[in-house]
């Protein structure tokens, strides 16, 4: 292979892989547009009116905590039905997720941990990976990107 010949296919697979990021970038970009919006209709909206309030003043994963979730129940059920980024979608769990949702998650706990009392991404990790039985590697991917998502 000639020099330029090099160049040539090495821009090519440049390209290959600029065309690939630009497919998760829009897919991103696309979640962030429509994330949650089941939450803006019934039966959800009426629900999370009620119960949002209160669960900001409570610490996520206390015995409060859950006491609101099951009072939540019927929203919850429809939201996560309705939403790829929650395990709870789909029928293996985490397992059945891809990394759009995986990345949509995280950013949706981001987001979560910030409105609610004593809240902190790195605690709602380690509660939601033994929740949703979450591996010790995923774990710590998850833990690598919120300390991204800090540092920024």
């Amino acid at each position: 292979m000639t020099l330029d010949e090099c160049r040539i296919a090495t821009q090519l697979h440049i390209d290959r892989v600029r065309k690939y990021i630009r497919f998760f970038t829009d897919k991103l970009t696309t979640r962030g547009e429509l994330h949650d919006a089941s939450k803006m209709t019934s039966p959800e909206i009426e629900l999370f009116a009620e119960h949002t309030e209160n669960l900001n003043k409570i610490e996520y994963g206390s015995d409060e905590y859950k006491k609101e979730l099951d009072e939540l129940k019927p929203a919850l059920e429809h939201h996560y039905s309705h939403n790829r980024h929650h395990p709870q979608y789909h029928k293996d769990g985490v397992s059945g997720m891809n990394l759009i949702d995986i990345i949509e998650m995280i950013c949706d706990w981001k987001a979560s941990s910030e409105r609610q009392k004593n809240g902190n991404l790195l605690r709602s990790i380690e509660i939601n990976a033994e929740r949703f039985g979450i591996d010790k590697q995923l774990m710590q991917i998850l833990i690598n990107t919120a300390q991204l998502l800090e540092d920024n």
